[in-house]
């Protein structure tokens, strides 16, 4: 564990994990406060998991955000109307000095937030009017600034919104049904040339609210600087805002963000795992951050993602919600003892296959027949239908546990509503486009697989259709199709219960 937070000791310590000496490669879980060299995630066993995605920088860098949003902007424009219009400096200086100047023309007048491309914790952000003063040189973004926010007794605030995704192939996404509420502690007036430099006003970063001396650590649910999200739902419902469709269009947000993601986290997963079959465990999850502001009409607007949120405890509804998320996360993910001695156990069996040729194909020759050669594809279609059969009812085992163990969790892609998922693979597949662009056409072909989207009756189905062709081939008797076993989900025997976790 590269991680000194409290909360996530006192977490560990709960599920009843071992702390290992750091140089050791066999733990079944890394836990590591940074960025993962993706050489890290190649050497990992299949039993492992480690709290970081490869990829997962090209939406928690603010010009990678920027960059892959503009893309998707100019294909799905409605769709992503969620993030402020941003320019990246140097490359956009030109094009920002222009929308500068049509705004003048048109005698309007915008203030703009500059933050670093890579920065965080609210170091180096300024307000500014003056455009002209803008170094044309410098790595920066600057963003229209949402003058017109949600205000919560006159202050501006931020919501911190935790989000667990649990597997890149298939994506599956998580949204905690709990997080921080982040105020300002000046009261909000419009910028003006005035009050541009009043940060406590304008920003809603904690980092940065805590040193003025109006911050209030106050341990009442309705009081304080930072509140929770569950208190800021109760106050919406209170005041007869429509809480359905706020958490729906949080999701929305969260979903849409990640699916910009996907295609690089996937793409540089597949490069650190090669061969691993699609739908195995994955051996990367990630507990993110969304950092979302609300303007005056209720709309949700994505600031920045962060995918190494503080884990630090300085108020007691720190340790609430941020040892919830925790909890819950690792209660997902079925860490068990049990996996390191399976693992070892496959790959004994699998060695012994290789070694004695079980389950390989015959390879045809020149001079097969036409009836060997029938006779090799419906094998070949018999195992590629095993391993799709086999990777449908892993996933069924999984999400019958991820409904025994969601806790204060929901799961947000991919979605119970058919229309919302249809909606969500369209934009999946445009993101796969712009990213494909020439490259990774093996993924595009799994993209394409017709067996990705079929049942576990539908496999089955096709499976017994193999076998009868097959037996035709070989001039039995024809025999009637018997009926199917299928492992639905209230059938699935989970193999031990989530929280064994020491060796013998």
């Amino acid at each position: 564990f590269e991680c000194f937070c409290p909360s996530v000791r006192i977490v560990i310590s709960e599920m009843d994990f071992i702390k290992t000496r750091d140089d050791d490669e066999t733990a079944n879980l890394i836990w590591n406060d940074s960025a993962v060299q993706h050489e890290k995630i190649a050497e990992l066993r299949n039993y492992q998991r480690i709290n970081h995605f490869p990829g997962m920088g090209e939406i928690c860098r603010k010009d990678c955000l920027a960059r892959n949003m503009s893309k998707m902007i100019k294909c799905q424009p409605q769709e992503y109307s969620f993030i402020p219009k941003t320019w990246i400096f140097p490359a956009e200086y030109t094009q920002f000095q222009n929308y500068v100047k049509e705004l003048r023309r048109k005698r309007k007048q915008k203030t703009f937030i500059v933050k670093p491309a890579n920065g965080a914790m609210g170091h180096g952000i300024s307000l500014i009017r003056n455009c002209e003063k803008l170094p044309a040189q410098e790595h920066f973004i600057v963003q229209e600034y949402l003058d017109k926010p949600f205000l919560m007794e006159g202050y501006k605030f931020d919501l911190r919104i935790y989000i667990l995704v649990t597997s890149c192939d298939p994506l599956r996404i998580f949204l905690y049904n709990d997080g921080l509420v982040r105020m300002g502690t000046e009261k909000y007036h419009a910028p003006s040339e005035a009050n541009l430099s009043q940060l406590y006003m304008h920003l809603t970063n904690y980092s940065v609210n805590k040193h003025n001396e109006n911050f209030e650590r106050d341990e009442t649910v309705d009081k304080g600087s930072k509140r929770s999200i569950r208190w800021f739902t109760e106050f919406l419902r209170t005041n007869d805002y429509d809480v359905t469709k706020f958490w729906g269009d949080i999701s929305e947000l969260v979903v849409k963000t990640l699916i910009v993601a996907e295609p690089h986290v996937l793409h540089a997963y597949r490069m650190c795992r090669p061969g691993q079959p699609p739908g195995s465990d994955s051996v990367c999850f990630e507990v993110l951050g969304f950092d979302i502001i609300l303007d005056r009409k209720l709309k949700p607007w994505l600031l920045e993602i962060n995918r190494a949120p503080s884990f630090g405890t300085d108020q007691k509804i720190d340790y609430d919600v941020k040892k919830g998320v925790l909890l819950n996360s690792l209660k997902l993910l079925n860490i068990r003892a049990s996996d390191k001695k399976r693992n070892l156990a496959q790959q004994k069996a699998e060695a012994q296959r290789r070694l004695y040729g079980h389950g390989s194909m015959k390879k045809l020759s020149a001079a097969s027949s036409d009836w060997e050669k029938q006779r090799h594809t419906l094998e070949r279609r018999r195992e590629e239908l095993k391993e799709r059969l086999a990777q449908v009812r892993k996933q069924i085992s999984r999400e019958e546990h991820e409904k025994q163990h969601l806790g204060n969790y929901r799961r947000i892609y991919p979605p119970d509503d058919k229309l919302l998922l249809e909606k969500y693979e369209s934009l999946l597949s445009a993101a796969f486009q712009t990213f494909l662009a020439g490259r990774a056409a093996s993924l595009q072909k799994e993209m394409n697989n017709p067996l990705k989207r079929m049942k576990e009756e539908d496999i089955l189905d096709l499976l017994e259709q193999c076998e009868l062709d097959d037996e035709k081939l070989m001039g039995k008797s024809s025999r009637q199709r018997g009926p199917k076993v299928v492992l639905t989900s209230h059938l699935v025997k989970l193999n031990q219960p989530v929280c064994e976790r020491r060796e013998e």
